[in-house]
């Protein structure tokens, strides 16, 4: 009897931006044991500034734009902008659920204080009553047996919003275990949220919070690649932070820490918060994301069906799009994930659908553009970079994780 060929499974859309051909025995497990992990809620908050975003965008009243959802926050935070359309696509269906929730909740319950008591504190068994009563029956089929579906442990997902949202996630729980580490040397980090201005926080940081980079085992985990999957960090981008340290990864993260936990005053920085304090500042009383401020509620709730939340890569959603159809496109920090491959194939797309003057923002790990000497020439002389802008909206990324932020405008 012949042998039947062995069928193989197709890869899907996260391992296809994940995977990297080369990589190696030791490479290739890191890269599925990443690929694991990132198939589940990994932000509960999004980490990229929307207040810079929107700035850097200049978003005019009827533009069409494509994002990268996340966690969602930024997606409704740029309807404040009055925006036509929003695509937001994501590879994880985690972070299209959670997406398509935020924008059932805002457009369905009732009052702002329901909101943001589900969204902003997200704790407490009301949350549930409020999904029950006002959200659950205008969710789609899919997003509804995501948040009725259950967990490990056989809890419901929803239940996150009874247990403390921003406690959960591969972010959240990475956060969490931070805090276990700096309280096992005698350090609550949560005293930084004390501090009455930037000199007081810097004495914090200085006193408490600097000396636990110096500790042998704080050193060995962060040389580690999967020590920092927590933060959504894959092993290719993991390389190119480190290189923003000279290879010392420890570094890099204590400058990254100084800056969010001194460069803003803490009334000014939701970030702060949701990493010193685990959540956001009591009963709405600290900063917030645009998407919860009590201003915004109302215009967030009319225009909530301008927004699209599709399970989809980027340049694939784009190939669907027409030509010179779209005025601004935000990539998060998905390029340092990229092979030369997908960046050009990335960007034909993106030039094709860009309308003249489009704008496009980025983050990257390290400090330059990854276009530099890996995007087609002709791609990239179509668009202008804006060097010292770029310099000035990084410079005021409150959640100061990143090493740039780059805009590119289409030429006219």
């Amino acid at each position: 009897m012949p042998l039947l060929p062995i069928a193989r499974r197709s890869p899907s859309r996260l391992e296809q931006a994940v995977h990297r051909p080369g990589a190696g025995v030791g490479g290739g497990i890191l890269q599925r044991l990443f690929t694991h992990v990132f198939k589940g809620l990994v932000y509960p908050q999004i980490w990229e500034d929307p207040r810079v975003d929107l700035e850097a965008l200049d978003l005019r009243p009827g533009a069409r734009m494509v994002t990268i959802a996340s966690g969602g926050c930024n997606v409704l935070s740029y309807l404040t902008a009055e925006p036509e359309t929003i695509v937001a696509v994501d590879l994880n269906t985690a972070h299209v659920a959670l997406t398509r929730l935020k924008l059932a909740a805002a457009r369905h319950i009732p009052t702002y204080d329901v909101f943001y008591r589900f969204f902003g504190d997200a704790h407490g068994r009301s949350n549930i009553t409020t999904y029950k009563r006002f959200v659950r029956h205008h969710l789609d089929d899919e997003t509804r047996r995501y948040w009725d579906g259950r967990d490990r442990l056989g809890r419901r997902r929803i239940s996150l919003f009874a247990r403390g949202f921003y406690r959960h996630g591969l972010l959240g729980k990475f956060i969490g275990f931070s805090h276990l580490v700096a309280r096992a040397y005698g350090i609550d980090p949560r005293r930084l949220l004390s501090a009455r201005d930037l000199d007081e926080q810097r004495a914090f940081f200085a006193a408490s919070l600097l000396p636990l980079f110096d500790k042998r085992p704080v050193r060995w985990a962060t040389s580690k690649k999967i020590s920092l999957y927590g933060l959504g960090i894959p092993p290719v981008q993991y390389e190119a932070l480190a290189a923003a340290g000279g290879g010392d990864m420890s570094l890099v993260l204590r400058q990254r820490l100084e800056r969010l936990a001194c460069a803003f005053p803490l009334n000014d920085n939701y970030f702060a918060w949701q990493a010193f304090a685990r959540g956001y500042a009591g009963s709405g009383a600290g900063p917030l994301p645009p998407y919860l401020e009590r201003a915004h509620f109302a215009a967030i709730a009319e225009r909530t069906n301008r927004v699209h939340v599709i399970n989809r890569g980027l340049t694939e959603q784009l190939a669907l799009e027409p030509e010179s159809s779209l005025d601004a496109f935000v990539l998060l920090d998905a390029q340092d994930w990229m092979s030369d491959a997908q960046l050009n194939a990335l960007w034909t797309e993106i030039t094709r659908t860009a309308r003249p003057e489009a704008r496009v923002i980025f983050r990257t790990a390290a400090v330059p553009s990854v276009l530099i000497g890996r995007l087609d020439p002709e791609l990239l002389a179509r668009w202008s970079y804006r060097e010292a802008d770029s310099l000035a909206f990084a410079a005021r990324d409150r959640a100061s994780i990143y090493g740039g932020f780059h805009l590119y405008i289409r030429d006219a």
